[in-house]
C-alpha cells in the first residue's frame, strides 16, 4: 500500500479556497457539476464563494471481489441532480476531489457531452480537483495541489467510513 497523506479540516477548507481563486482568475463557469461522493465538500463551498448553481452525477466503480484497492467499470447514475436551469450548463466546471488514474474525470466528460437534457447547452467543460496524482494521466484545468507520488489521501471525512451510528451515540452520551 503506498504512503498515507493526512488532511484535516482547517487544511482542506485552505486547498478548496486556492482552487475557488485559480477559478476565479481565469475562469468564468456558469454551473459546477461535482462527481459524487469526493467532490461534495468542495462544490458546496466553491458554490457559495463563486455564487454559482450546482449540480451532481453519481458515479460508481465496480471492480469486483478482491479488487477493492482497485478502480473497475464506471457505472453512471441515469441522470443529473440540480436546479440549475438549461442555460446555466453553458459553462461547465466538473470537480472531482482528486485525479488519482485520470478514469473518472475523462469518463465523466465523454458522459456530460452526450447526456441528453444539457448537451446541447454545453460549449465548454473544463475540470478542476483539489490534486492530482503523479501517475494520474489526466491534467486538468485548475488544480492547486500536484503531487510528486501516489499517496492515499485520508480526506477530513474519510473517518465516517469506519464510524457506526452506535459509536457516535455511545460517544455523545
Amino acid at each position: 500500500m503506498s504512503d498515507k497523506m493526512i488532511v484535516g479540516w482547517e487544511e482542506y477548507k485552505k486547498i478548496v479556497e486556492k482552487l475557488a481563486v485559480q477559478i476565479h482568475n481565469k475562469y468564468n463557469p456558469t454551473v459546477l457539476i461535482g462527481i459524487m461522493r469526493g467532490a461534495a465538500p468542495i462544490i458546496d463551498i466553491l458554490s457559495r464563494i463563486l455564487k454559482l448553481p450546482i449540480a451532481y452525477i453519481v458515479i460508481q466503480s465496480y471492480s469486483g471481489e478482491g479488487m477493492e484497492d482497485q478502480q473497475g467499470q464506471l457505472m453512471f447514475a441515469r441522470e443529473i441532480s440540480s436546479l440549475a436551469n438549461d442555460k446555466d450548463f453553458k459553462k461547465v466546471l466538473l470537480i472531482d476531489d482528486l485525479s488519482d488514474t485520470g478514469l473518472t474525470l475523462n469518463k465523466s466528460i465523454e458522459w456530460l457531452k452526450n447526456y441528453g437534457p444539457t448537451k446541447n447547452y454545453i460549449e465548454e467543460i473544463k475540470t478542476a480537483c483539489l490534486w492530482k496524482k503523479k501517475s494520474s494521466s489526466f491534467e486538468p484545468d485548475f488544480c492547486p495541489i500536484k503531487l510528486d507520488s501516489d499517496p492515499w489521501i485520508v480526506q477530513p471525512t474519510e473517518h465516517y467510513e469506519e464510524l457506526s451510528i452506535e459509536e457516535i451515540i455511545k460517544r455523545d452520551k
